[in-house]
């Protein structure tokens, strides 16, 4: 494993973790208007499982979306279970789905 790093890939509608050239995860979202992110999917290939890379990334993402000045839709199981774990400092910023 070389070294991990975390990136928003926009053309691909994507926040990935990428290890050297294989991207080892991703967060995949939609922009359903000027405001929002909405996170769809997440997963991590097998062979980076249990390495708490998932949680890493949603972390960055989340942050990343602050940073943007925009909000949180979180229809991923995933990162809906993540917010409700470690979540409260994006409370604010967080549109839970109906």
């Amino acid at each position: 494993m070389s070294e991990i790093e975390y990136v928003d890939n926009p053309a691909k509608h994507r926040y990935e973790i990428r290890d050297g050239e294989t991207v080892a995860g991703l967060a995949a979202y939609r922009l359903p208007d000027d405001e929002h992110v909405d996170f769809v999917h997440t997963e991590v290939g097998e062979a980076y499982n249990g390495q708490g890379l998932a949680s890493k990334l949603v972390a960055f993402a989340l942050a990343d979306v602050r940073a943007k000045g925009k909000r949180i839709i979180p229809h991923c199981p995933y990162v809906a279970k993540w917010l409700k774990r470690h979540g409260e400092e994006f409370a604010d910023i967080t549109d839970w789905p109906a």
